[in-house]
């Protein structure tokens, strides 16, 4: 049985007012939930749904929320075995996954969003812009790539990625952030270990593995020219895990998309959520991204 709870006393102290945590259960998974209702001259536009990186639960996406329009509804949700959703029985892929989400979003009541996914999340994105075409209005892929066919990041960033230790050891995630994350990181890598940890909360190992494996022979190279939602692709020009390059072939390749470069690393989109929360809002007030400079 679905239930919902009022706001949680795990929510982040910055966390807007309208934010609503709770649990739903969505095709016999439970799934944990974070809605901001949209209000104002936006309260009768699709909410926007976050795809969060690989095993980071929602709390890691407050500082881009607060820095959205306030009157936009959003959607964050914790992967299941993520965060506060527990594991799956079993597996899974990215094609399974995507119309999991398409639903949970109607259950919630949208029959149509926008999605923005970042880095992992945006894998999931680009499955649901096609996938579940006709629920996806818009879409912004933020340091992303295409999977398996991608320009890939130098070994030595790899082999940190391919463990959860970052997560769940704040002296390890200090010690690599800056490698892993570049941009501001490299100055301040305290930063990356607070993202992680204080406002972050920790699921099982296994989840964090389920989601490598879900991505495994993914690739959206092949479809991308069946992207038919307006896109906006952002992308740093420091980011060790995406090289710079795959944004600019994504760009090229879905049909409707444009790019928008900014100075910063692999989290920029958190980092400096001031500086690209307008770039990201402009785009959604405009059906045809007209607005973001290519």
């Amino acid at each position: 049985m679905s239930t919902t709870a009022s706001p949680s006393p795990s929510a982040t102290p910055n966390a807007m007012p309208r934010d609503r945590l709770r649990t739903l259960t969505v095709r016999g998974l439970q799934v944990r939930v974070s809605v901001r209702p949209g209000a104002g001259r936006l309260a009768a536009e699709p909410p926007l749904l976050l795809c969060n990186g690989i095993g980071a639960s929602l709390e890691v996406l407050q500082l881009l929320v607060d820095a959205l329009d306030p009157d936009r509804g959003v959607i964050r949700f914790d992967v299941p075995g993520v965060g506060g959703s527990p594991p799956p029985p079993f597996p899974y892929v990215l094609a399974t996954l995507a119309p999991w989400v398409s639903a949970l979003a109607g259950k919630l009541g949208h029959q149509e969003f926008d999605v923005l996914g970042l880095s992992w999340g945006g894998g999931l994105a680009q499955q649901l812009s096609v996938q579940c075409r006709r629920r996806v209005r818009r879409l912004v892929l933020v340091a992303t790539g295409t999977g398996t066919l991608m320009v890939p990041a130098h070994p030595r960033v790899l082999v940190k990625m391919m463990t959860p230790r970052r997560h769940r050891d704040p002296a390890y995630a200090r010690s690599i952030a800056a490698d892993i994350y570049g941009g501001s990181m490299r100055r301040s890598p305290e930063r990356g270990a607070r993202l992680l940890h204080a406002e972050s909360r920790a699921g099982p190992r296994r989840g964090y593995y389920y989601q490598i494996a879900a991505a495994a022979g993914w690739s959206s190279l092949p479809f991308l020219r069946m992207v038919r939602q307006p896109t906006l692709v952002l992308a740093g020009d420091d980011d060790p895990i995406i090289p710079l390059i795959n944004a600019k072939m994504m760009a090229r390749l879905i049909p409707d998309a444009r790019l928008h470069v900014y100075h910063g690393g692999h989290l920029g989109v958190l980092t400096e959520s001031e500086e690209l929360a307008p770039v990201i809002e402009e785009f959604l007030a405009d059906p045809f991204g007209h607005g973001v400079a290519p």
